[in-house]
């Protein structure tokens, strides 16, 4: 169902039953799809609506599978496809006159109905399947001076054209597009295959996967790819002019992307470096469209930074350094040897090669790319010659993160001319806002201790919409000018927080073993007298004081609800945790319990009334910590990794990957295997010192979780019930890596909160936690 809601007047305009709708440029017209009346039947075709959003009036048009505006809004083309086929074809309306022209009909299947980037040109696929045949045997459609009174069409049929691979077809699963002189066409091709008759009396197969150790791919990942792997085409080209096919891709070879004006492709070849767990790498090519050429660019390349719009250059990361690949001369520079400033990402702190911060954009003169350090944009000459920080380094002297805002999102170039707007962030502060960037010179528009949302410019005004937040403050809508000196608050979605007690947040600073500054937040009740020493819950996942001035609306969850917990009297802490290679979980509990003991010192906490939680990764080191930390009263665990050892070659259910790449690459940051170093993981193992764990824990696990094995939960509790430690067991049948339903959520809220009660408030326990839950009673 869908309403059009006319908000000048509060006309609403409802249809029922709808599949689909889409508003053309301009909002002059809607098109709604509505469903099949028959889900069964194989023809796609359904009833069409194309409302004048002007004139109120409606037309509907009968047996349409696909439909689309062009890009300016003044056409809209669509298919028909009836069950016998007679009558397909495709149409265009001309929006402004209301005429409408049968552009094709044949008695055929229309698909895959493309416009070209400026709305001028459309192409499409027709096609039938033969039988016995398991692919359909298609043709390209293009069609040329749409505007014209007698378009011009140009059919490409594969029996037709020369070389064109035997055995092989245009595929309707292969996307369509244009090069930008309209001479080419680029499109997918796959092998055909026999379609193998069904015979009714065949004995039934087998079903059994077959794990090979020579595999590429594991099974599961091949699994979760299938349908993937199923729609995958091999790149081509058509040339109008020449009457030339040409194959850019192969299985040598199976992604080439192309440039915007379509006349070079940069093919990527990985075939040697599959693997479950090393970095991702290739072989990168230039690849001519016109010639088929493929001339080697680099080899085993890891990371890349992507193509210019003007189509010309070709970004890479090596080294700490970013390359420029010129695509039209061959020529190969290193873009930023010269300047004074690295633009690699020291935050990156997991195995492997560091990351760089990334392209801000490009110049509209092309001759300069702008990238990110680590608080400043810098003008970086393409040509290897100069480079000119924009900002004036006023963002690495005052540790202000600015990053520029695009505003337009059809944008493809930054003209330096005119002036851009870059958000502010303080890296220790935690301020927030908006400046902006003329000819090299900051001016701050807005810098505050609030947290800002994304922001969105009105098209043919100065006036910016956006949310502003803090701990307290809901996110509401805002609108200002361009110099946001005139804040204008226009929404009011949380009314009802008037009648609760709150609270407010505070920042605070600390170190680690190794003097490494880090920073936590600290939410306190609103009614809190000095002096007073209140129970203390603990949540971190990696770093969270970025969020100091984000807004936790409450709500049921697989998490803590920071504002019922503040609003009934708890201190509720965040930490920052510096991580290190290979001892991820120690770096946890060092980090914690620095920041645990900053917060009593400060003297806020009691410090016999303190509670952790964590959830999957740091769910893992709150495992951990309850099996290595002394100063906290009960702890909260859920979906966590318990048995790094076993865990090592568990799947990800979710993408069918083990874990062997998130463990040594990944967030895991062990950079080793087990078989190499077995003691490190199992020392980094929460289940490793089970014997001497005397903390009270609650853990959390859903039955189908796709990302952390449901048995490495339950080996954990096995383990403590082995050892008669304190520990409950949440599982939830069916539930994923976190609580969808909302019975299950609503209990679990309810649970954890009397679990943290009895043992940080000294209330009664609940019979569940002292006597638990006999299945046969559970759903009474």
């Amino acid at each position: 169902k869908a309403e059009l809601l006319n908000t000048d007047s509060g006309e609403k305009f409802t249809v029922n039953n709808l599949a689909t709708f889409i508003f053309s440029k301009g909002s002059n017209f809607l098109a709604i799809k509505k469903t099949k009346a028959d889900p069964k039947a194989k023809h796609k075709g359904t009833n069409l609506l194309l409302r004048n959003l002007k004139t109120g009036l409606n037309e509907l048009i009968g047996s349409v599978s696909e439909f689309h505006f062009n890009k300016p809004g003044t056409m809209l083309a669509y298919l028909v496809d009836v069950p016998d086929t007679n009558g397909n074809g495709v149409y265009l309306i001309d929006l402004q006159t209301g005429r409408t022209k049968l552009l094709d009909s044949d008695k055929t299947i229309y698909e895959r109905l493309t416009w070209d980037e400026e709305g001028a040109v459309l192409v499409l696929l027709k096609g039938i399947k033969k039988k016995g045949k398991k692919q359909r045997n298609n043709s390209l459609l293009a069609f040329t001076g749409l505007n014209q009174p007698i378009p011009v069409k140009h059919l490409v049929v594969p029996d037709q054209i020369f070389n064109f691979p035997a055995n092989m077809v245009i595929s309707e699963k292969g996307t369509l597009t244009w090069s930008k002189d309209y001479t080419k066409l680029f499109f997918g091709i796959r092998a055909q295959e026999i379609d193998p008759e069904k015979k009714k009396d065949a004995p039934p197969v087998a079903n059994v996967d077959v794990w090979h150790w020579k595999d590429e791919r594991i099974q599961s990942v091949q699994e979760r790819q299938a349908q993937r792997d199923r729609n995958f085409t091999f790149s081509s080209v058509f040339n109008l002019t020449t009457r030339r096919f040409l194959q850019l891709a192969d299985d040598t070879m199976r992604t080439v992307s192309l440039t915007r004006d379509g006349n070079w492709g940069i093919g990527v070849d990985n075939k040697k470096y599959i693997s479950d767990w090393k970095p991702r790498k290739a072989d990168y090519y230039r690849v001519n469209t016109s010639s088929g050429k493929r001339t080697l660019m680099f080899k085993e390349q890891g990371r890349t930074l992507g193509l210019s719009p003007d189509s010309k250059h070709f970004l890479y990361w090596k080294q700490g350094d970013v390359y420029g690949f010129n695509i039209q001369t061959g020529l190969d520079l290193n873009l930023t040897k010269n300047v004074p400033v690295s633009f690699v990402n020291m935050e990156y702190d997991r195995f492997g090669e560091k990351s760089a911060y990334g392209v801000t954009g490009w110049s509209k003169d092309g001759r300069s790319v702008i990238l990110y350090s680590k608080y400043d944009l810098w003008l970086i000459s393409l040509s290897g010659g100069s480079s000119k920080n924009l900002t004036s380094g006023f963002g690495d002297k005052n540790e202000i993160r600015f990053r520029y805002i695009k505003l337009d999102p059809e944008q493809k170039f930054i003209d330096l001319s005119k002036s851009m707007l870059l958000s502010a962030y303080g890296q220790w502060s935690k301020k927030a806002g908006f400046f902006e960037l003329r000819n090299s010179k900051l001016t701050e528009l807005i810098y505050a201790d609030k947290r800002f949302g994304r922001i969105t410019k009105a098209k043919k005004a100065e006036k910016y919409l956006f949310t502003r937040e803090s701990f307290h403050d809901f996110p509401n809508y805002y609108v200002s000018d361009g110099k946001f000196s005139d804040l204008k608050k226009i929404s009011d979605a949380n009314p009802w927080q008037e009648d609760y007690k709150w609270g407010f947040r505070i920042l605070f600073d600390y170190t680690n073993s190794n003097n490494v500054r880090l920073q936590g937040t600290l939410s306190i009740p609103e009614n809190y007298q000095q002096d007073q020493k209140l129970p203390m819950l603990v949540n971190f996942y990696e770093k969270n004081s970025q969020n100091l001035h984000r807004y936790y609306s409450p709500g049921y969850a697989s998490r803590l609800q920071f504002s019922g917990l503040v609003s009934n009297g708890y201190l509720v802490m965040q930490p920052d945790v510096h991580f290190n290679l290979r001892t991820s979980h120690s770096d946890m509990l060092e980090c914690v319990e620095a920041a645990v003991k900053k917060v009593i010192e400060m003297g806020y906490a009691d410090p016999e009334k303190i509670g952790l939680h964590g959830h999957s990764y740091s769910g893992g080191g709150s495992a951990y910590i309850a099996t290595r930390s002394k100063i906290f009263a009960a702890i909260a665990a859920g979906a966590a990794p318990i048995n790094l050892v076993s865990e090592f070659n568990q799947l990800f259910r979710s993408s069918g990957r083990n874990n062997h790449q998130y463990d040594i690459y990944g967030q895991g940051r062990y950079a080793t295997n087990p078989y190499d170093d077995f003691e490190l993981y199992w020392d980094q193992s929460p289940i490793a010192h089970v014997t001497t764990m005397d903390t009270p824990l609650l853990y959390l696990h859903g039955g189908a979780d796709p990302t952390v094995e449901y048995l490495q939960g339950m080996e954990f509790y096995n383990a403590l019930r082995f050892n008669q430690k304190n520990i409950i067991f949440l599982s939830y049948p069916g539930e994923g890596h976190g609580l969808r339903k909302i019975e299950n959520r609503k209990d679990f809220t309810v649970r954890i909160q009397q679990f943290f009660d009895h043992y940080l408030k000294g209330k009664p326990a609940p019979d569940w936690m002292t006597k638990g839950v006999p299945f046969l009673k559970k759903k009474k």
